[in-house]
């Protein structure tokens, strides 16, 4: 029960975050398919306003530690959890639960198919936009990513709290 409850919260917590950054969707524009991106970036309009690379692994990179930060502290003064393995699975079983979330509900569901995250210029794109696949490859990266940052956490609650 506790982890329907945890995992809602997190779905949450992500749905606002992800609600936030994307009022602005040029700054979201490296989770567009590449199509997408590459025609934004053609476009006059959009020019002065695309996010550099640098600014994209930055903010993956500060998203990620805090990740880690809230894993942590609900894996440890939540759940009570003291030792790495119990840690690391635990949070990766939640880490999988929002990614799933988040490619089924906020991707193929929302951003494919609602008009507000179609840039001006690309509105022939459908099929780019409707590109599910390129949402899927994203969860399997997600998971990839949780490996590493569902261990830093095991770490953190195993040595540091």
């Amino acid at each position: 029960m506790i982890l329907a409850i945890e995992s809602a919260l997190l779905c949450v917590l992500f749905t606002l975050l992800v609600f936030v950054m994307s009022r602005k969707p040029i700054n979201t524009l490296y989770n567009y398919p590449p199509n997408i991106q590459e025609r934004v970036k053609s476009l006059e309009e959009y020019r002065d306003s695309i996010p550099t690379q640098k600014n994209k692994v930055a903010a993956k990179i500060g998203a990620c530690v805090l990740f880690v930060v809230i894993l942590s502290l609900i894996l440890r003064y939540v759940n009570g959890y003291t030792g790495f393995a119990e840690a690391f699975g635990y949070g990766f079983l939640m880490w999988t639960i929002v990614n799933l979330w988040d490619v089924i509900v906020l991707d193929i569901i929302w951003f494919c198919h609602d008009p507000y995250f179609v840039f001006k210029g690309t509105e022939d794109m459908v099929k780019d936009y409707h590109d599910y696949l390129f949402h899927i490859k994203g969860f399997a990266i997600g998971e990839l990513l949780a490996l590493a940052v569902c261990a830093l956490a095991g770490l953190v609650v195993q040595f540091v709290l």
